[in-house]
């Protein structure tokens, strides 16, 4: 069994008041008063008396392991205070170990020499508002039962909070660093402040956990901000703080959420790999180095964010939000296959939702964006808004890209049945589509965002959207997947009433019955099977005469010379009933004459008169469903 703590004597000469030797062999561990063998706390009220009148401002003391009341530590501040200032000098002071029972009043101290608070335990509140250590501050392994305050100091040294543990609220605002600060191990149970704190050095937060609310509003961190493998249990501010240096947040934990609301970047080359629960807010951040972001989390907001270099933004879970974002240069938006690794560690993934889709990153809108410096690779686009983009025909979606697909199965429309084409579809027509007709029933497309800007786009607008679209995926040689943003261009054309004649819209009817706007094979040919299989039924009624032509010869014969005729029967007689013109045989020979008409362009038989006209008609229209046909065929093929 390991010794106590507390029953390992400690370095420095102490007090012994109180030993037992069976449950306190060490007894008070308080440092010696110089010319003493007690502690201040076990002094003598008269040997107290000498040594506080005998100190002066700026005198050195030492009360290493000594238990401070409230009145005791006050009466020692006292007599280090300066009579004109009435703050508190000390030169170097050391308190390590020491136990301050009730408030322990440390505001506007001065510390010109080092500070050494290290495993100093404060009870009460803890208040060092406005204290200066011109030193090295050293707050190593204390523990904060209460109140900790640290507004407005100055710590001109190193700044040591290393496994420091604040069970209460703590504030650091206003704080200066001018040297390197750390705080890793440290634990934050309450709400922690740094608001518009000064870190000048590395600031180091490696493995923090923070279980209140963080708020780091308006710090600068001048040099390298580490908060490696720290967890954030409440919500954690960043908001418009300013990172001069690298900024390490490898394998951090978020299970609230992080806000980064117009926080500055300025060298930072990455940021992250780190987990959160809740939503990533980098709303007006600003990144002007090129910069990789990796982040696992529920949602990712880049509302008016601004990249001023390359980027790589590699998501995991989330839904990204990049309205009125700034790309200066390309930004690649990539969804991550497996987990980050920080190190040579997989980041830790538990605290997300069980609800993320593991295998999709999902673009919310992309509104204001100028999209020729967009990069969507592995995205999932079913509800992003394109509406308010430009430059979308120069976007490039790379890799395996989701859309909204039209409603599936049988849908009553109006008072019949009707059954979608499956197609890739923009969010924005499923917005509109509802307002385009009302026999389209709303709960089959998908609603918009309750909290989407401006007014529900038009079908010109769609239109227009869907040809940038169609565009850029030609100019990426994806023919085929432009084939279904052509086919939603023409539907928002024939749909709209405005901007599009009526005239047009007829055509557009036309091609789209035909032949699906000539991207549909199968309702090409299938209208090619009804109109060849009406023409055999025509000719076979009243195309084909009943019988065949026998042409007669006749001639005379006058001295040496012979006249001959011939003539030949009507062919547009017909005689019988329609039960003996419904026979096979004719039957064979309509479909000859039809196929032969369509592909050869001349039948070969003798028609009636009607059946002349049906061969014209159908030598003009069935060819026409054959290259309709090919074309649909071609433009899903086509690379």
């Amino acid at each position: 069994m390991s010794t106590p703590p507390d029953h390992i004597a400690p370095s420095w000469p102490y007090c012994a008041h109180g030993t037992d030797a069976a449950a306190d062999p060490v007894g008070c561990r308080g440092s010696h008063v110089p010319g003493h063998t007690a502690c201040l706390a076990h002094l003598s009220y008269t040997d107290r008396d000498a040594y506080l009148v005998g100190l002066a401002p700026g005198a050195d003391v030492d009360h290493r392991g000594t238990p401070f009341t409230e009145d005791l530590l006050r009466q020692l501040l006292r007599a280090l205070s300066d009579p004109i200032t009435r703050k508190p000098q000390m030169g170097t002071a050391k308190f390590s170990e020491a136990r301050f029972t009730g408030n322990a009043e440390f505001d506007k101290a001065q510390f010109s020499g080092n500070a050494e608070f290290d495993e100093a335990q404060f009870t009460g509140y803890a208040v060092f508002h406005g204290a200066q250590f011109s030193g090295d501050a050293r707050f190593h392994r204390a523990k904060f039962s209460n109140y900790a305050g640290f507004r407005m100091v100055q710590f001109t040294g190193y700044a040591d909070f290393g496994r420091a543990e604040f069970h209460n609220n703590a504030e650091f605002d206003e704080a200066r660093f001018p040297g390197n600060a750390g705080f890793d191990g440290a634990q934050f149970s309450g709400h922690i402040r740094f608001g518009s704190a000064r870190f000048s050095g590395h600031a180091g937060f490696d493995g923090a956990q923070f279980s209140g609310g963080a708020v780091f509003g308006e710090a600068q961190f001048s040099g390298r901000a580490r908060f490696r493998r720290a967890r954030f249990s409440g919500h954690a501010g960043f908001d418009e703080a300013q990172f001069y240096g690298d900024t390490e947040f490898g394998g951090a934990q978020f299970s609230s959420g992080a806000g980064f609301g117009r926080a500055r970047f300025v060298v930072a080359s990455e940021l992250g790999p780190f987990v959160c629960a809740g939503v990533v807010d980098l709303s007006r951040a600003v990144f002007e180095d090129p910069v990789t972001l990796e982040i696992a989390a529920r949602k990712v907001l880049c509302k008016r964010t601004r990249w001023e270099s390359t980027a790589t933004v590699r998501l995991r879970y989330a839904t990204a939000d990049f309205e009125d974002a700034v790309l200066s240069a390309p930004v690649a938006v990539t969804a991550h296959p497996t987990c980050f690794t920080a190190g040579d560690d997989a980041v830790e993934e538990s605290s997300l939702p069980h609800g993320c889709d593991c295998d999709g990153v999902r673009v919310a809108s992309v509104q204001g964006v100028d999209a020729a410096h967009l990069v969507l690779i592995d995205t999932d686009l079913t509800d992003c808004l394109f509406f308010g983009a430009f430059h979308l025909d120069q976007i490039h979606l790379e890799g395996h890209t989701v859309f909204a697909p039209t409603p599936t199965g049988w849908h009553r429309r109006g008072i019949r049945p009707t059954r979608w084409t499956r197609r890739r579809t923009l969010a924005e027509e499923h917005h509109c589509r509802p307002a385009i007709t009302a026999r389209d029933d709303p709960r089959q497309w998908r609603p918009r965002p309750h909290d989407a800007r401006g007014s529900t786009p038009k079908p010109q607008d769609v239109a227009a959207l869907y040809r940038q679209l169609r565009k850029a995926l030609e100019d990426g040689k994806n023919e085929p997947g432009a084939a279904d943003f052509y086919y939603g261009e023409c539907e928002m054309r024939r749909h709209d009433d405005t901007a599009t004649p009526k005239g047009e819209r007829r055509i557009l009817w036309g091609y789209w019955l035909l032949s699906g706007y000539g991207l549909r094979a199968s309702r090409a040919f299938t209208w090619l099977f009804a109109a060849m299989s009406l023409t055999v039924l025509l000719l076979m009624g009243v195309g084909l005469p009943t019988h065949d032509p026998d042409p007669a010869t006749t001639g005379t014969l006058h001295g040496n010379r012979i006249s001959l005729s011939t003539s030949t029967p009507d062919p547009a007689a017909l005689h019988g009933t329609w039960s003996q013109r419904m026979t096979w045989a004719r039957a064979e020979k309509a479909t000859r004459a039809a196929v032969n008409s369509v592909i050869f362009r001349s039948s070969g038989q003798n028609l009636t008169s009607a059946g002349t006209y049906i061969e014209m008609v159908s030598r003009l229209l069935e060819p026409t469903l054959i290259a309709l046909g090919a074309l649909a065929v071609r433009g899903r093929i086509k690379r």
